[in-house]
Order: C-alpha cells, then structure tokens, then sequence
C-alpha cells in the first residue's frame, strides 16, 4: 500500500517538472498500474484491517474505495483530452488531478480519525480548482462559493466532535474505539451531519447540481464518482461510537432521505439540461445507501458499499457520454440533442447500456446493492415499502426518459454531421461498464465486511 502511495506522489513531481502531453498518458497508465497493484492485493484486505505504518490501512469498505478511486482519476484524465490537446494549463491539470488523487487515497486509508478528517476536507481544495480553473460558464464561481459553504459550515462541528471523542476515549484509533463512547444527540449531530451534506441528503443538496453543471468533464466524474463516497465511508467511520442514540434517531434521516430521494425523482424528469439530469440521479441514488446506512445492520452496510461502488462508474459513465454530446453539438439542453441515434448510432448503444445500469437492470452492481438495500430498510420497518417501491419506479423512469429523449425524435436542424465517436471514447465508456456488470461474478469479495 505505501508502494502505491508513495508511487502517486511521485507522479505530483513528474507533473510539475515536465507537463507535456507525452507526460499526462504517462501519469494516466501509472495511476492505473496503482490500481491493478491494489487488486492483486484483494486477500489482505478481506473483513479485518490490514495496517501499514501506525496511521494508514485498509478493510474492505477502503480497499474497495481506494481501487475506484484510482480508477476514475485515470479515467477522468482520459476524458479531459480538450485539456491536452488545448494546452489549457497543462501543467497546473495535471497537479491538481493528482493532488486530488493522493487526497483521496489519504482519506480512505486513514486509521486515525484526525488524519481523516484533515484529508476529508484538505479534497475540497483540488476540487475547487478544478471547477473555477476548467469550468465552462462564468457561474463556475458561484458553483464554487456553494460547494465550499455547504460543505465547510458543516464540517466545523465534525472537528468538535472529533476533539470530544479524544478527550473521552484518549485516542482518535478508528479500529481501537469501542463502542457508544458518547450518547447524546448533540454529539450525533455534530458526528453525522457533515456526512450527511457531503453525500448529500436531500434539503442539504442544492450544492452538487449546481458544482455538476459548472465542472468541466473531469470535475464531474470525480464528484460522482468519489466524492460523493466519501459521507459514505465517514458514516461507517463513526457510528459505531454511537450506537446507542443512533438506534433512537436514525429513523428522522432515513424518512427524509427516502423521501427526498423520491422528490428528486420527480425533479429530474423536470430537468432539460443532461448534467443537471444526471446530477439529480446522483441525489436519489445516495439517498438509497443513506437509507442503508441508517438501518444499522450488515445488510445495509453491505449494500451501501456496494451501491456506491456501482454509482460511481455507472454515473461518471453517463457524464462522460453528456460531455460527448456536448463536444459535438456545443449544447447540453435535450432540446437541442434530440435524435442522437440518427447521428451517432454507435454511441447510443452506450447511452442504453449507461442508462439501464443507472436504473439498476441486471446484471449491474447496482441491482445487487439495490436489493440488499431493501432487504435492509424493509427489515428494519415494513411501512418503508410504499416509498421504496415509488422510488424504484421512478428511477427507471427517469432514466428512460433521459435515454428516449436525447436518441429518439426530430434532430436539431442547425445541426450537419458528427463524428460517430472515437476510440478513446470508446475506451473510456468500455472500462467504466466492464466493471459495473462483471464485478457482480465475484460479489463474494463485497460480503466480507468486517
């Protein structure tokens, strides 16, 4: 694990002293090595932490994360190739993808809660680069004030929390803690609600649609992809240490996010912008694994990992296919990218493919973490039924209707040709849905959570 790591932070050298484009495939297949070296690891990681030094290590909830983690990072490089072959601050690209990259890493093998939460926000700042340096529209500044407010104000009572559970406990060792140090709501709040924006939950969301739309490709495929996990991975880090108030009231933020995420469905098929579309997606889905997590057993650990892992490369698939569309027609209303299939028939095939995996059809990742997603919620309380069941039906829909009304209907008449599509685009949508349906043939290394 230190191998890979210190590997990565070579790379943030080489990017610094030598930013051609020679270089960035270079920093591309490197950081996929990474994760290759990550999965020839898979037995050390299996159900019980794996230490390497006295604050680093994995468990199978991290490793996982960690080998998705570097796995979008190559991707999104790949797909940022306007940043290539532009010149567009190469050499700047380049260091903050792989800042980011060694953030991330960071975050997800942190033993100590401290070191977490220094890394957890220490993210934000690679990420604020990336929309205000590479983002589109001059509303990319704005986007930027509401991913760092969101995020910050809530974070604040996390650090508070954190210093609590040193004073009480007398270290800050995430596999040394023993449960329900603290059993009061304050500290419940304080502990969880910082998670709950970074996902985020519904009321506290209004700053990932808006971070999405303004991003450049590569900024949304790590907020989908990553990111967004990260709430995930802390509520896993810090419940435990409450067990005994969150028992009393998980049940507020499981009804909220269950039916937010059932209001949000009804807001995507409002949408007419792609991005927007698929952002919102990303809010109903992560209200799935908040569900999860709140029901506080196995099943819904597990398929809150699981879903995440499926979110994240079926999500950033979809963007990266949004951002072709945007290439070609320099627009991302579905007004004007309307009968895609007359123009680019091969690429259709890949919205069908992207999108019936965001719908959670077989044999995606999502469909088996969906499932044990309602195994875990219903088992806790029966009544959830009626909202999971809309929520199910309304994901599909609204995942149809983004696929029918961008390939189907009458095209744009200002528009004359397209290029079908391109290997590297080819490549990149490939290696984002070989994963999401083949890693279901070894959902055993996802059912050992220790």
């Amino acid at each position: 694990m230190l191998s890979v790591l210190f590997g990565v932070c070579g790379l943030i050298l080489v990017s610094v002293v030598d930013a051609r484009v020679k270089t960035c495939w270079l920093v591309v297949n490197m950081i996929f090595i990474g994760s290759l070296m990550m999965l020839m690891k898979t037995s050390m990681f299996m159900g019980v932490y794996s230490l390497n030094g006295s604050v680093m290590g994995c468990d199978t909830a991290s490793y996982w994360l960690i080998i998705l983690t570097f796995w979008i990072c190559g991707l999104m490089m790949v797909a940022s190739s306007k940043v290539f072959q532009g010149g567009m601050h190469l050499k700047y690209f380049l260091l903050v993808v792989t800042t980011l990259t060694v953030m991330l890493y960071c975050s997800f093998s942190s033993l100590s809660l401290i070191s977490f939460y220094v890394f957890f926000e220490a993210s934000l700042i690679p990420t604020l680069f990336l929309i205000l340096g590479w983002g589109y529209q001059p509303e990319r500044i704005q986007a930027g004030v509401y991913l760092m407010f969101y995020t910050l104000l809530a974070s604040l009572p996390l650090l508070l929390g954190i210093l609590l559970v040193g004073m009480h406990s007398g270290g800050l060792m995430i596999p040394l803690f023993s449960s329900w140090i603290m059993n009061t709501g304050s500290f419940y709040l304080m502990m969880t609600v910082a998670f709950l924006v970074k996902m985020p939950m519904y009321l506290v969301h209004l700053w990932l649609p808006k971070a999405h739309v303004e991003a450049p490709i590569s900024g949304s495929m790590i907020l989908a992809g990553i990111l967004l996990k990260l709430g995930g991975y802390g509520i896993m880090r810090v419940f435990p240490l409450m067990l005994k108030v969150a028992v009393k009231l998980n049940w507020v933020f499981l009804v909220i996010s269950l039916m937010g995420g059932l209001l949000v469905s009804f807001i995507c098929m409002n949408q007419v912008d792609m991005k927007s579309l698929i952002a919102y997606s990303s809010v109903a889905h992560m209200s799935m694994v908040i569900g999860g997590l709140m029901s506080l057993n196995y099943w819904g650990w597990l398929g809150a990992l699981v879903l995440m892992l499926g979110h994240g490369l079926c999500s950033s698939g979809l963007f990266c296919l949004a951002n072709i569309s945007y290439e070609r027609s320099g627009s991302r209303s579905l007004m004007m990218n309307r009968g895609l299939l007359s123009f680019m028939p091969s690429l259709s095939l890949w919205w069908f493919l992207l999108s019936v995996g965001n719908m959670a059809a077989p044999p995606s990742m999502n469909l088996m973490g969906e499932i044990f997603l309602l195994n875990s919620i219903i088992g806790s309380f029966w009544p959830y039924l009626i909202i999971l069941v809309l929520l199910s039906f309304f994901s599909a829909l609204y995942s149809i209707y983004l696929y029918s009304y961008s390939q189907h209907g009458v095209f744009y008449s200002g528009a004359f040709s397209f290029s079908t599509g391109k290997f590297r685009e080819f490549h990149i949508l490939f290696l984002h849905w070989m994963p999401l349906n083949f890693m279901v043939l070894s959902g055993d290394l996802f059912i050992v959570y220790g």
